[in-house]
């Protein structure tokens, strides 16, 4: 069983990634990381607001890490930025 229960948002409406981090509280989950690269980051960030705001009681943010990483393109290697949030179950 994976421990890292983790959310990776890309393109889609943010309410399907609230859903996600959502249902992995539901089904037991102590906490739930949400990660994202680039333009992404504020899809992420609206996720983890929504679901703090809206849907879930006793959950907080835990921790917020920020990196860039070096990926291969078509043109050679660039930098992304990417974040992760990580929303834990309140003590």
């Amino acid at each position: 069983m994976i421990k890292d229960n983790t959310v990776f948002v890309g393109n889609k409406p943010v309410m399907n990634y609230v859903l996600a981090v959502v249902t992995q509280f539901n089904n037991g989950a102590e906490e739930v990381a949400i990660k994202a690269r680039g333009k992404a980051i504020s899809r992420a960030v609206d996720t983890a607001e929504i679901a703090l705001n809206r849907f879930l009681a006793n959950v907080d943010k835990k921790e917020i890490f920020t990196s860039t990483e070096m990926i291969d393109t078509d043109t050679g290697k660039t930098n992304v930025s990417s974040i992760e949030i990580v929303l834990a179950q309140a003590k």
